[in-house]
């Protein structure tokens, strides 16, 4: 949803899928491009009692919302639209000036601010639609997608979720409309908004898939679906054109930018296929997503990497095979509410990889209680993942010799055997990236 010329593209998508069943579909849009990050900044600003900058950035998406609104939509039916947008920054402006005087942004006034980008994008969306001869129309999303209250990374109640969308999305579709919601958007069970956390409008458009029984989930980007490797590293990786829920998650789940790692977890629920696809090439056929795809003509289905990690070392030759020694190890993350990447134990010690650095510090104090710490920046993960690692141990043999050359600091094969995971520095990462991919893909 970058900007009107995504906006006119997705009139054209929409146009082609009701002309295949005449029905839908249901539309899940992101903001527009940097609009959410202008957001948190505003935000940032107008803590900080920097009010009159906050106000004119205020000012600058609303020139460029009502900008989109006039390109996209005939101006007949402007008047509805522009009142709209209007009524939505003036409350925005309300919340700046608010923020000023507080000088403080809870996480649930920042879910607030944060959610504003998809609720404009999402009602310019559905009077574009109108406005192309299509009929759409706006569901709030904040009444159909019901969250908890963990403010800013909100986690979606599936059963009222579901019952919400019922109420909502689906007697829209069986009176032949196309509803239209922002993504990333929800509220709790009284009403406040949340966020479900960056990248989350997918997951979104994967929740409202499954919440209406969809016959398959579409997730519309600008590149041609999944790749082989990270295309800022590997000049030429190639399409994945038919992968498992489980492979797509793990590739997700370990950096694979094309899909929120939560986007699948409710198709595979509902066993719904999930097919990624260019915008910009609408005639391509993208990658599907399915519980049992054929079998891979290749050994590995993909590489996926992560960048800003850090690898955290316990050793304590006395208590380290003590039994609880390591529930009290994952405690401290769990009180510092840090997620772990990758773990791996050794006789004395265990290493652990976090890429959130927030509570570094109140980490290693409170694991030094109990064993020796030490702490290494600048690393990286490299994940290699295919079903085919689960019969043919081989392969993962093959792609530990590969890196013969590269110093490799962890080295992890998950529980279900579909992935093998290196640790290494971060400056070794595109090398090694390249000799796996030299190696499975060329």
């Amino acid at each position: 949803m970058a900007d009107p010329d995504a906006i006119a593209r997705l009139i054209e998508i929409v146009r082609r899928a009701r002309a295949r069943d005449g029905r839908g579909p249901a539309v899940v849009v992101s903001a527009m491009s940097g609009v959410t990050d202008a957001l948190l900044g505003i935000a940032a600003r107008a803590g900080a009692a920097e009010t009159e900058e906050a106000q004119a950035q205020v000012e600058q998406l609303r020139q460029r919302h009502l900008a989109a609104a006039r390109t996209l939509v005939p101006a007949a039916a402007l008047p509805p639209l522009l009142a709209a947008i209007e009524a939505q920054l003036d409350e925005l402006s309300a919340v700046v000036t608010a923020l000023g005087v507080l000088r403080e942004v809870s996480p649930r006034t920042l879910d607030v601010v944060a959610a504003m980008g998809e609720l404009l994008s999402s009602r310019i969306v559905a009077a574009a639609l109108v406005g192309a001869g299509l009929p759409g129309e706006w569901v709030d999303a904040r009444r159909a997608i019901v969250t908890n209250d963990t403010y800013t990374s909100a986690v979606p109640i599936i059963a009222a979720t579901n019952a919400a969308l019922e109420a909502t999305v689906v007697p829209l579709l069986d009176a032949g409309r196309v509803p239209v919601l922002g993504g990333f958007v929800g509220a709790t069970v009284d009403g406040h908004t949340t966020t479900l956390g960056r990248g989350g409008s997918d997951y979104s458009g994967a929740l409202v898939g499954a919440g209406v029984g969809a016959a398959e989930i579409q997730i519309w980007t600008d590149v041609d679906g999944m790749l082989t490797a990270d295309p800022r590293i590997v000049a030429t990786p190639k399409l994945v054109p038919q992968l498992s829920f489980a492979e797509a998650a793990e590739l997700a789940y370990f950096g694979a930018k094309v899909l929120h790692p939560s986007t699948i977890l409710p198709a595979i629920e509902r066993n719904i296929p999930v097919r990624i696809l260019n915008s910009r090439k609408a005639e391509a056929s993208g990658t599907l997503i399915t519980a049992d795809p054929p079998a891979s003509a290749t050994p590995l289905t993909g590489l996926a990497a992560k960048r800003g990690l850090t690898v955290i070392d316990i050793t304590s030759s006395r208590m380290l095979m003590a039994y609880g020694f390591l529930r009290r190890v994952f405690e401290v993350f769990e009180q510092f509410r840090t997620a772990v990447d990758v773990v791996t134990t050794s006789e004395v010690s265990v290493s652990v990889t976090i890429d959130d650095r927030r509570q570094l510090d109140a980490i290693v104090e409170a694991l030094s209680r109990f064993g020796e710490v030490s702490v290494e920046g600048d690393m990286a993960l490299l994940c290699a993942v295919g079903d085919r690692l689960r019969n043919e141990p081989a392969i993962a043999a093959r792609a530990v010799s590969v890196l013969e050359e590269v110093p490799l600091r962890m080295i992890s094969q998950a529980a279900s055997r579909r992935n093998i995971t290196v640790i290494l520095r971060q400056s070794d990462l595109a090398h090694a990236m390249h000799r796996l991919h030299e190696e499975f893909f060329a």
